[in-house]
């Protein structure tokens, strides 16, 4: 029978329940464990496909083309698992599946009710996972105690350790431990009155883990053990740490999966972490800046590009070098190409999006990459932007564009596929999950994935238009990777340039700190390539700036840079766009 451990959270929101658990979950995979993680989220929503990255951050996609919360990215990164759309359930999925049985009368005409209808629910969700493959399953449970959405979760969790016996539940509880520089101190009595209110719902957490910008101290763990009636040992200090990845190693040494191991009665030896040391060590390494630019519609909120960063960490690190994002608002490229502020930049990312809003923002980015020898690397929406913006400025295309930006537009070099067109929900328009694509042989991409047949996960509803693939490939851009029946394209690249790749894909969700997207990783040598020129170009006491301004004074083949005079940047707007 499968264990279970639950994690909640308490004091505040933000606090790190997923990457403790993600740590937690790295751990006991180290032991041999087979282990799998889910999110039960508390908002009404059936999944954060349709919520706006300012309220939720990133959609992260699973393989079977489940929408889910970005908890989910941590998890699949920390135990290199692939989950699927079971791993997150919310309020609205469990209420939208417990009315549909109303409906079907699998109740026999009974009142439906919070307990046991939709708790047994709840329940069902988490034993799913629980299957003869997983030894473990951890559950976080999100929101914070205290919250009025989260108490149908809090009780479902209570009532599985009656269902599958106390020996095989854990409850790990998060919490906040301040530091009050008044008084210059730790302060408990937030830690007390959080777990004070579990308890009040029947759950007496057998670990604390205590998240604080310092170590604990001694004392400070005595009163904790005390007052909450856990284990000393059961007390985790959590303290700051540099880099996510080191987590694991410090939640090690704090002795977390010993005691979970303890309470669950696992008879199992040390964790193998040397993979994970590895991780560490490649990150406390690579030390020589690069500057990367992410010309995105979210950047207000870097939760919103979370796995495209992680890729771009992982990659940079094999590579030994430390990038350095500069968040560029896709409203005010033109204005900051124009000024010259970004001249410096080793390599530009252009993620996805949905919405006009900051369009022709990215598609000056990607031009300006193109005509400057620029490493650029377009992802979803960033390869659709590439592609309108070579149809206009090197194909001559005028006006060419998305017709999901410009209906009226005579050339709809990206637009909807037919068989999408009469679906009305949103959900049932999009290209989810992975999709297969036969890339090439001797191209960019081939040479990255070093194969010719690769899987990697989307999340779009417009496709490269294949009316106007023949113009296309009468020029310098290749269209080097197409769904197997060569009807879709997935990757494109420009000939003679250090590196102008696209993808229709998102292949930031199944890069790893141990195994980097093969995407990201090309992308990011091209980038240390520029920088080790632009670096030995500069003149002795002159900046890389100023002799990147040199080297990109003059435009490749004469013309002049797309997005110059362009005028000055645009404040940023308020964004109503879904996703």
């Amino acid at each position: 029978m499968a264990k279970h451990i639950f994690v909640t959270g308490g004091v505040v929101s933000g606090l790190g329940k997923g990457l403790t658990a993600s740590s937690l979950g790295t751990l006991l995979k180290a032991k041999g464990l087979r282990v799998t993680l889910q999110k039960l989220d508390p908002y009404i929503n059936v999944d954060p496909g349709t919520m706006n990255p300012f309220e939720h951050g990133e959609v992260f996609v699973t393989e079977d083309g489940g929408e889910t919360d970005l908890d989910l990215g941590h998890y699949e990164r920390f135990i290199d698992e692939f989950l699927t759309r079971a791993s997150n359930a919310t309020t609205g999925g469990i209420y939208q599946a417990v009315l549909a049985a109303e409906r079907r009368g699998d109740y026999l005409g009974k009142t439906v009710q919070v307990i046991p209808h939709i708790t047994d629910e709840i329940k069902s969700r988490i034993t799913s996972l629980a299957t003869d493959d997983v030894d473990i399953v951890i559950t976080e449970v999100g929101g914070t105690v205290g919250d009025i959405e989260i108490l149908p979760f809090l009780e479902a969790i209570r009532q599985i350790r009656l269902d599958v016996g106390r020996p095989n539940v854990c409850y790990v509880h998060v919490t906040l431990v301040p530091f009050i520089g008044a008084s210059g101190e730790l302060k408990t009595k937030p830690t007390q009155h959080s777990v004070t209110e579990l308890r009040s719902r029947g759950i007496a957490p057998d670990v604390i883990v205590c998240r604080s910008e310092a170590e604990l101290g001694g004392d400070l763990r005595r009163k904790i053990s005390s007052m909450c009636d856990v284990d000393l040992s059961a007390v985790i200090s959590a303290a700051n740490v540099s880099s996510l990845y080191e987590l694991p190693l410090a939640m090690h040494e704090e002795g977390l999966d010993t005691v979970v191991g303890e309470v669950l009665g696992l008879e199992v030896g040390q964790p193998d972490l040397t993979e994970w040391e590895a991780v560490v060590a490649r990150g406390e390494a690579a030390v020589t800046p690069m500057r990367i630019g992410i010309v995105g519609k979210y950047v207000s909120l870097v939760d919103a590009y979370l796995s495209v960063v992680e890729a771009l960490n992982h990659a940079s690190a094999f590579s030994g070098v430390k990038p350095t994002i500069d968040w560029i608002q896709a409203e005010d490229a033109e204005g900051l190409l124009a000024e010259g502020r970004l001249h410096d930049l080793d390599g530009i990312i252009i993620p996805g999006g949905f919405g006009p809003r900051g369009v022709e923002g990215k598609v000056a980015a990607a031009g300006w990459a193109r005509e400057h020898g620029v490493p650029c690397l377009g992802l979803c929406l960033g390869m659709q932007v590439m592609t309108v913006e070579y149809a206009r400025n090197a194909l001559g295309m005028e006006r060419a564009n998305s017709s999901e930006f410009d209906p009226t537009t005579p050339y709809p070099v990206i637009d909807i596929m037919d068989s999408q067109r009469t679906v009305t929900d949103k959900g049932g328009t999009m290209r989810l999950g992975a999709y297969i694509a036969r890339l090439e042989p001797g191209s960019q991409v081939a040479e990255a994935y070093g194969r010719e047949v690769v899987s990697e996960r989307h999340r779009h509803r417009y496709e490269f238009n294949p009316r106007f693939r023949s113009r296309f490939e009468e020029s310098d851009l290749r269209c080097s990777g197409t769904s197997p029946d060569g009807r879709l394209v997935e990757f494109i690249e420009l000939e003679g340039h250090p590196f102008w790749v696209g993808t229709q894909a998102h292949p930031e969700f199944k890069s790893r700190p141990t195994r980097p997207a093969p995407l990201f990783a090309a992308f990011v040598e091209a980038a240390a390539r520029r920088l080790t020129g632009r670096t030995a170009a500069a003149e002795p006491g002159e900046s890389t700036e100023t002799a990147s301004s040199k080297a990109d004074g003059e435009p490749a083949n004469g013309r002049d840079p797309v997005g110059v005079g362009a005028g000055g940047g645009l404040a940023p707007a308020a964004d109503s766009d879904p996703a």
